[in-house]
């Protein structure tokens, strides 16, 4: 169900003291958007669950007026989800926070969705309803709160609350953005998309230390755009250049948009495994996974879209279609190609995984008509990696390994296609 909640229904929370509200009403929600509000008008200090698996309680502290708040609560289904979007929020919370669940949410998460718009999501063990949410203002030495409250229903319950949702009003689930179409500043020149992997609400993996995948991949990916660019030869672009999210299929549509001749999507994983793995791999579309590993982390990247809370219902449903197709093209030659280029230029800069070719079926490499590799540059669990990751002069000598990659790619290609045409658009295979 769709809920905005503005002045009339803080006053009431706050007459009816503490955490008790007005049930929510199934009535369609007024069509306005949610206020925006500055980077740091509002903040986010802590948040936690309390209550068991009959009614389960977040309470999210918050710093700054609450008054002209709007919010919106929605539920998305396979995977069960509830959804808070706000206004941009600044969230300073504990490093462990959300990490643990209770009661129906199994864990929750919280960041920037797309700019001026903030989403907290939080995932269920089991369907659930929103029984009630609710801003309380600063009291005493207590600070604002927001509040939702679950409580236990049936699954038939819920998919109908999803499904009253989105035909009711679209705009109470709206897609991540996908990036714009850039101007074409070096007319004629191939464009190589630089993708770094995960953004916003969505951090990727996590270092024993602290270090987010998020942020090291776009430190890597910003240097690398610059080396590419650097070159004269080719010309690059980043799906995003801040923090963030965007969804796979918007990474793929930009890459298309803007006439991609390489697609470079960068990533780092993260392992609990006793025998210290690390290394770079770089993996290409499949669909057949290489081996179990790579099943394993396809399937933990496909999932970007239901981390950041994305209405799965909506993403286009063709992706074993094309990965059928491409099975068949010369695009997955091309990409299978760059890839051993890739490796035999990377392993002078950085420490290759013991098997560092891999496939399966990443979303994100799913372009049909672009060559495409995901770089995982390492592991956030060993700490030797972690150490040249967050390294200027490992970046740089890797980023120039990745260059001369590019160039020896573009060779064997124009090698391969004496006749292929000139200018920014990929040929086609």
């Amino acid at each position: 169900m769709l809920v905005l909640l503005g002045v009339g229904q803080v006053q009431m929370a706050r007459a009816a003291q503490g955490p008790v509200a007005p049930p929510v009403t199934a009535e369609p929600a007024p069509t306005q958007p949610p206020a925006t509000a500055s980077p740091s008008a509002l903040t986010a200090s802590d948040a936690r669950l309390a209550g068991d698996d009959k009614r389960t309680r977040l309470i999210v502290d918050l710093h700054g007026s609450v008054s002209d708040l709007n919010f919106r609560v929605f539920v998305l289904p396979d995977p069960y989800r509830v959804v808070v979007d706000l206004p941009q929020i600044e969230f300073g919370m504990p490093p462990d926070t959300g990490k643990h669940g209770r009661g129906v949410v199994s864990a929750y998460r919280f960041g920037l969705i797309a700019p001026g718009k903030s989403r907290i999501v939080l995932d269920l063990t089991e369907p659930a309803a929103v029984d009630k949410s609710f801003l309380l203002d600063a009291l005493d030495d207590q600070p604002a709160r927001l509040v939702i409250d679950l409580v236990k229903t049936d699954r038939a319950a819920f998919l109908r609350t999803a499904a009253s949702q989105r035909s009711s009003d679209m705009t109470a689930h709206p897609q991540p953005p996908s990036p714009p179409l850039l101007p074409e500043s070096q007319p004629g020149l191939p464009v190589v998309v630089v993708d770094p992997g995960h953004g916003g609400i969505d951090m990727g993996a996590t270092s024993k230390s602290g270090e987010q995948e998020k942020t090291i991949v776009l430190e890597f990916a910003k240097r690398l755009a610059d080396k590419i660019n650097g070159t004269g030869r080719y010309r690059a672009v980043l799906t995003r250049d801040g923090d963030t999210f965007i969804s796979l299929a918007g990474r793929v549509q930009f890459a298309r948009a803007n006439r991609a001749s390489l697609f470079i999507s960068v990533h780092a994983d993260t392992l609990h495994d006793p025998f210290g793995v690390r290394g770079a791999t770089i993996y290409t579309l499949s669909d057949r996974a290489s081996d179990a590993e790579s099943a394993r982390y396809a399937e933990q990247e496909n999932k970007a879209d239901a981390i950041a809370g994305v209405d799965l219902a909506s993403e286009p449903g063709d992706v074993a279609d094309i990965l059928i197709d491409l099975t068949r093209r010369e695009t997955k030659s091309f990409s299978n190609g760059f890839a051993k280029v890739l490796i035999d230029q990377f392993q002078a800069a950085a420490t290759l995984n013991k098997n560092p070719h891999r496939s399966a079926g990443f979303k994100v490499l799913t372009a049909p008509d672009i060559p495409s590799v995901l770089l995982e540059l390492g592991y956030l669990s060993s700490r030797d990696d972690v150490k040249l990751l967050t390294s200027d002069d490992w970046r740089s000598r890797a980023a120039d390994a990745v260059v001369t990659a590019i160039d020896g790619f573009f060779q064997q290609r124009r090698a391969n296609q004496p006749a292929a045409s000139s200018g920014s658009a990929p040929a086609t295979p």
